[in-house]
């Protein structure tokens, strides 16, 4: 079976003391950090700071609950290309002191009024430019399927070209094929080769756009996507991307992350996955 984990995206109102309490109780086995305690800027938040974070080690230690992600907001389209290095380089930092194996940065926008080509060469540069710095830390850099970079071709161009070791994919399977309408199997294969962490969340298609709903209740083809990752071998996390902070309307976290993890198991059993 696959190890589970969610973003702390899904419980932006819970204390960190919650997120650890409530992933043993719902059966989930890692972490994934996106903002804690009201902190977007992991670096800044309370259980990462240089007076607590001995202790935040110490007690993920204990549990055996790994932070297995730590997302960004960097965006390496921005023509402004320093500070979303810098905040990247900063979160390098904090994964490789939390023994975390990857960091998430965004490609992000290619902007109607820059060409394509433009675009791509500065995400590259920078993803090539925190690879190096990741050198020798343990960490990987991981661009997502997100935004414009939803888009397969153009992610798969901007790997190709950013083929430094530290440098991966982060296959978030809902924005290719929602927003995009790629077929999940058109998604894999163009980027298998390069995929290192995958999100995972559904939604069932309306008139005013997706309408985000707990796993098992929409349509995203969730069970041909673990078909698709365990025919190559696929031995990375299955994280649960349930967007509370940004859709305040949807379920609360103590449904849909408990909801998840039976969807995955219950999908893992017809499938045959142990």
């Amino acid at each position: 079976m696959y190890n589970l984990a969610f973003t702390t995206l899904a419980c932006p109102d819970w204390t960190w003391q919650q997120v650890l309490d409530r992933a043993g109780e719902y059966g989930y086995q890692g972490v994934e950090l996106r903002g804690v305690e009201g902190e977007m800027d992991l670096t800044q938040a309370r259980p990462f700071t240089s007076e607590d974070i001995a202790a935040t080690k110490r007690d993920l230690e204990e549990r055996g609950l790994p932070i297995v992600c730590v997302d960004t907001s960097c965006r390496l389209h921005d023509r402004d290309t320093e500070p979303n290095l810098a905040e990247a380089r900063r979160h390098i930092d904090l994964a490789a002191e939390l023994g975390c194996p990857w960091i998430r940065v965004f490609g992000d926008k290619i902007p109607e009024d820059e060409v394509r080509e433009t675009v791509i060469d500065r995400v590259v540069c920078g993803l090539m430019t925190l690879g190096e710095y990741a050198e020798g830390t343990g960490v990987g850099v991981l661009i997502e399927s997100h935004g414009d970079f939803s888009r397969s071709d153009d992610l798969y161009e901007t790997l190709q070209r950013a083929a430094h070791p530290q440098v991966g994919a982060l296959w978030d399977v809902h924005h290719p094929y929602r927003f995009y309408g790629e077929p999940v199997a058109q998604t894999y294969n163009k980027l298998r080769d390069r995929i290192r962490h995958t999100h995972l969340k559904d939604s069932q298609q309306t008139p005013d756009g997706p309408h985000y709903c707990v796993v098992g209740d929409g349509d995203v083809p969730l069970e041909e996507v673990l078909s698709l990752l365990t025919a190559s071998g696929y031995d990375g996390w299955l994280s649960f991307e349930w967007e509370k902070k940004w859709h305040p309307e949807i379920d609360e976290p103590e449904v849909a992350l408990p909801a998840y993890v039976r969807a995955i198991r219950g999908a893992e059993s017809r499938l045959g996955i142990a």
